[in-house]
């Protein structure tokens, strides 16, 4: 173990994130009523430029009129190249009240990026008198964005959640691809005369939660775009959670349960935990640093990811 410690990130569930356009505010209350964990009410690419002032005006008016139970709640503002962010934080700070929690920093480039929302946001709260400080997810969704992602998971302490946004990505990269996640068609090796699909993302959410688990940050799996494949969400989703990924978004409210599924721990895999706990509390007790569970060795390492499993249905079962 390094010198310097590994943070924990934000103990907060993060299992799922339902999106939904500013535009369409007779949406938000089934989003309200819905088990996900985060709602991120959109500003950006599922608004019209023509509509950007009536979306605001409607997650403004929303944040303080809906019961929105304790979910995270959080706004995706306009990227930074555009003429429209600078009025979406600063409306959102001063009209929005204490209900808002997060804004959400898409195409995040460089540390640079979150320094200017940071500053701007830093100044409002402070003008304002504001009680509840304002988090930041960013989304990382260009090649510049992946080249600097452990600056940008560096960036803030107002920094919680970090996003893989595939479909920008894909086009900033050069991908020959228009889908949005999952797998590729053209992406597959041959062995022995079959196909073998391989997974285009892997790396790129490999380098994202290394980043976070680095800088106390939590890793999040963005969209999957085909809202009817049912079981390719859920096998992304798997194969997000097994590289250490902690949720994913739900670009439709029947993703949400998916997601729920795959990112709380099963009532087995807690028991199996806890038996690990156990039976490493006895080999502790009798002075060894390791013990033999079900036919395999179970140790300090063992311990970290047990622990890990229990807290995370702790805390899922306490929201």
């Amino acid at each position: 173990m390094s010198f310097r410690i590994q943070p924990g990130p934000p103990a907060r569930p993060n299992r799922c994130q339902l999106f939904g356009p500013g535009s369409r505010p007779a949406i938000f209350e089934k989003m309200a009523g819905s088990a996900a964990d985060v709602i991120n009410l959109d500003l950006e690419d599922s608004v019209a430029p023509t509509d950007k002032d009536t979306a605001r005006a409607n997650i403004i008016e929303a944040l303080d009129d809906v019961d929105w139970g304790r979910k995270t709640m959080s706004v995706r503002i306009n990227g930074l190249d555009t003429p429209y962010w600078y009025r979406d934080v600063v409306d959102l700070l001063e009209r929005a009240g204490e209900r808002l929690d997060q804004i959400m920093i898409p195409k995040v480039g460089c540390a640079a990026d979150v320094y200017a929302v940071d500053a701007l946001v830093t100044a409002i709260e402070r003008a304002k008198g504001r009680q509840n400080p304002i988090s930041f997810e960013v989304i990382i969704e260009s090649a510049a964005g992946i080249a600097h992602v452990e600056e940008i998971a560096a960036a803030s302490p107002r920094l919680e959640a970090m996003s893989l946004g595939a479909a920008d990505f894909a086009a900033s990269m050069g991908m020959a691809t228009t889908g949005i996640g999952g797998t590729q068609e053209n992406y597959y090796m041959i062995h022995e005369g079959a196909k073998y699909w391989g997974d285009p993302w892997h790396w790129a959410q490999t380098a994202i939660v290394a980043a976070c688990r680095t800088h106390g940050v939590l890793p999040v799996d963005g969209p999957f775009g085909d809202f009817s494949d049912d079981e390719g969400f859920r096998a992304q989703a798997l194969r997000s959670a097994t590289l250490g990924m902690v949720g994913k978004w739900a670009i439709h409210p029947k993703q949400v349960a998916l997601a729920n599924e795959v990112f709380t721990p099963s009532d087995a895999a807690v028991a199996e935990a806890r038996e690990i706990l156990a039976a490493m509390e006895d080999a502790k007790a009798k002075g060894e640093g390791a013990t033999v569970y079900k036919g395999r060795l179970v140790d300090i390492a063992s311990i970290k990811q047990a622990e890990g499993i229990v807290r995370q249905a702790e805390m899922i079962a306490a929201g």
